[in-house]
């Protein structure tokens, strides 16, 4: 195993890697990224990523670099796993506006970059201890055109991540602007009542998750009711299952919001079910 980067299409060791100080990245968070989880040498869900990569830039104004399409993107990516010689792993696409200026850009052409780091477990695993959570309550997150894309404006999330860690917690509970629960600071958010899974609309202010998506996929495909709506602290009190979801992690049970307790049952069923369908 090497560490190896691409910037913008050309294979690098990483200690020969320098992106200079004069760009919209470093700047101004001018641009998005997406995370992807590498399993057995292949990158998972490469289409849902390509999706919402192309919708991302198309809500920035940011132009593909020229010959970027599925295709190349894929084999990027593969290139990058092949030469860096890791089975499993999180690759970082990161697509940015290039070029100068300050608020307002100078060219809306994008330049990217691709790194891979090695991750332990093999494939999708459920997390062995539930995790304590609470609901933040410092900030909330507006709903706007901006808020389910993965942009590199992270400054929120990781305001959130602090919060939890200065408290001992594991995670914590983000709110919209109108006070309804809508995901974590690392994920999306799913609670199930009854066999019934439940997760907040895209609508309400919501990353929209690849992950998130495959689970909403894979429990319909396997006769278990999803249904996307609003939901507040309340509906966390009567959760029997609570859980998050990403593309690197895949599902996060849940073992503790103040004083309730969860189970995993159905949590465990969904990895199982993530583990065979990985690479759809």
């Amino acid at each position: 195993m090497s560490n190896w980067v691409n910037i913008n299409g050309e294979l690098l060791p990483a200690e020969r890697a320098n992106l200079g100080l004069d760009n919209r990245a470093f700047h101004f968070g001018d641009g998005l990224f997406e995370s992807v989880r590498v399993i057995n040498g292949k990158a998972c869900f490469l289409d849902a990523h390509w999706a919402r990569l192309t919708t991302g830039a198309e809500v920035l104004r940011i132009t593909l670099p020229e010959g970027l399409d599925r295709a190349r993107f894929g084999s990027l990516i593969a290139a990058l796993i092949e030469r860096a010689a890791i089975d499993s792993g999180r690759i970082r696409f990161t697509l940015y506006r290039s070029g100068g200026g300050y608020y307002r850009p100078e060219t809306d052409l994008g330049v990217f970059t691709i790194e891979l780091r090695p991750l332990d477990d093999p494939h999708y695993v459920l997390n062995a201890n539930g995790l304590m959570v609470d609901i933040w309550p410092e900030m909330r997150k507006p709903i706007n055109e901006l808020s389910r894309h993965k942009t590199l404006n992270c400054q929120y999330y990781i305001m959130a991540a602090l919060w939890s860690r200065q408290r001992g917690l594991d995670d914590c509970l983000l709110q919209n602007e109108r006070g309804n629960i809508i995901e974590s600071s690392a994920g999306n958010l799913f609670i199930v009542s009854n066999g019934v899974l439940y997760t907040p609309s895209l609508s309400d202010g919501c990353l929209g998750g690849v992950m998130r998506a495959q689970v909403i996929n894979l429990a319909l495909a396997n006769g278990i009711k999803v249904y996307e709506c609003s939901l507040n602290p309340q509906n966390l009190l009567a959760a029997d299952e609570l859980f998050f979801t990403n593309a690197v992690l895949g599902v996060r049970w849940v073992g503790t919001y103040r004083t309730k307790r969860y189970a995993h049952k159905l949590s465990g069923t969904l990895v199982e079910l993530l583990v065979a369908n990985a690479f759809s």
